[in-house]
Formats: structure tokens, C-alpha cells, sequence
């Protein structure tokens, strides 16, 4: 197999990256190493510079009592030599040698709780939007292409901290790509309370019971496809699932094992 080309930060991040922004359960979906591994091949499933596209996605509610949600939406992403931008994420290279990279990371994670939207979370402290920083780090092997990822709480609004390691295996014939992947997200107590499922002791009822989720480990897992149609177009498709760890799943907000996203998009290469 030649050098791994992947589709994935056109697979999901054409499909995800404005979705991420809207969705209220904001699905916990990572992009992997994706810039370190474009060209600029009329074939290429990963290119170089911008790509505007939109996207079909359905996926599960993380909380019992929020919908299901389906949405049309638009998205962008950049592929440059140092940056990377994928919607509410970014990462900036600060070393690249052969296979291996690494990269200073942020992000902005949106809130996905609000007792005025939703009335089974009356009396609960809403969950507000807060900006993330971390390192990460790339490797490229003839057969896998391994992310590791770590970043902190900046704002002070969770005061928690997540870490990523996955792995992606590609199967590349011609212009069609079809890569899954898995890993483990691993995030910290007060990262899991905040966003997942927490019920602290003054937002607790006689029907919502204080719950800790303590720290968690969730494994994931991931099926993406992409197919380059010609050099300006490029269609995937992308299913991603994380299997909740029970801290999550067995909250009284959550009570379901896992997160379901699916998606149908289309993107422009600029």
C-alpha cells in the first residue's frame, strides 16, 4: 500500500464542522492527522487549501430528554503546510519530520445543556461554551496513521481536560478511499460532569439524583468513505459511534450506551 492518503477531513469535517456549531448534543467527533497527509493530486481524497461543501447528518441526543437531530447544513475546512481549520477546531504544526508531527491544538466546545430550551433540566446549571488548548501528535506507518491528543479547559467554565489516542486503517483503490478507525477518548471528572451527564448536588430533584460521573474512558469507533469524483469534487460518507463509558451512560440525564452520528456530504475544492 502506498503512503496513507485519508479522506477524513473531508469526510467529516465537510460533513461536520458547521454541525458542530448547531447540533445541541455537539457530537464528540476527532479529525485525526489530516493536513500532514494532503497533496495536491487531482485524486487526492485529502487536498490541499479550501473546501466548501454541505452535508446530511442525523445522530443520537446525548441527553434522554433532548431529540434526535437531522440537519442540512453548509462547512468549510483549510488545508495549509502549518494550519489546520475544521469549523469550531484548528491546529497549528509546530514540527513536521518525515512521519511524524506535532501540533499545538484549540478548540471551541459549545455548550449542550439549557434549562430554558428543555424543560426536564429546570433547575440545572446551564452548560456554557468554552475555549480548549493542547498538544498533539501524528505517526504515519505503512499500515495506520496514530493520533494521540491532549488539551485543558481554558476559559475556566468546565476546569477539565480530555486525551485522545485512535488509530485509522486505509484502504486506498484509485479515487475511492474506505478507512475505519477506532480509539479511546479518556476524559477527566470534571470534563465528563460538565458535558456528559454530571448532576451536581443543588441541581439534583426528587426524579433527577445527584450523579458524578467520575473520570471516563469511552472507547469509539469510525467507518468513513470518500470518493474523489474529479479535481473540484469530492463526495463521502462517514458513520461514527462511541460506546459510552458507564459514568456517562448511567447518568440520569443520559440512561443510552453510546453516540450515533451518520452523514452524506459533498465538497468543492477551492
Amino acid at each position: 500500500m502506498s503512503r496513507i492518503n485519508t479522506p477524513k477531513g473531508i469526510a467529516i469535517a465537510s460533513m461536520l464542522t458547521a454541525a458542530l456549531t448547531a447540533i445541541p448534543t455537539k457530537a464528540e467527533i476527532d479529525f485525526g492527522a489530516l493536513d500532514s497527509l494532503s497533496n495536491g493530486s487531482p485524486t487526492s481524497p485529502v487536498p490541499k487549501g479550501l473546501v466548501l461543501g454541505g452535508v446530511v447528518l442525523g445522530g443520537k441526543a446525548r441527553y434522554a430528554a433532548q431529540d434526535n437531530s437531522h440537519y442540512v447544513i453548509p462547512g468549510g475546512i483549510y488545508f495549509g503546510d502549518r494550519l489546520m481549520y475544521l469549523g469550531d477546531r484548528a491546529r497549528y504544526y509546530v514540527y513536521k519530520e518525515g512521519d511524524l508531527a506535532a501540533y499545538l491544538y484549540g478548540r471551541v466546545r459549545f455548550g449542550n445543556l439549557d434549562p430554558t430550551e428543555t424543560p426536564a433540566f429546570v433547575g440545572m446549571q446551564k452548560r456554557k461554551w468554552q475555549l480548549e488548548g493542547g498538544v498533539g501528535a501524528n505517526l504515519v506507518t505503512p499500515y495506520a496513521l496514530i493520533t494521540v491528543r491532549a488539551s485543558s479547559d481554558l476559559t475556566g467554565t468546565s476546569k477539565g481536560q480530555e486525551a485522545l489516542f485512535w488509530a485509522d486503517f486505509p484502504i486506498v483503490k484509485d479515487n475511492w478511499l474506505i478507512m475505519p478507525g477506532a480509539g479511546v477518548m479518556v476524559r477527566s471528572e470534571n470534563m465528563a460532569n460538565y458535558y456528559f451527564g454530571g448532576v451536581s448536588s443543588s441541581e439534583a430533584t426528587a426524579t433527577r439524583p445527584a450523579w458524578n460521573t467520575g473520570t471516563t474512558v469511552s472507547p469509539m469507533a469510525a467507518l468513513i468513505a470518500s470518493y474523489r469524483f474529479n479535481k473540484d469534487w469530492i463526495g463521502m460518507a462517514a458513520v461514527n459511534y462511541e460506546f459510552y463509558a458507564s459514568g456517562i451512560k448511567n447518568s440520569p440525564l443520559v440512561q443510552h450506551n453510546g453516540e450515533f452520528y451518520a452523514g452524506l456530504g459533498l465538497g468543492y475544492l477551492w
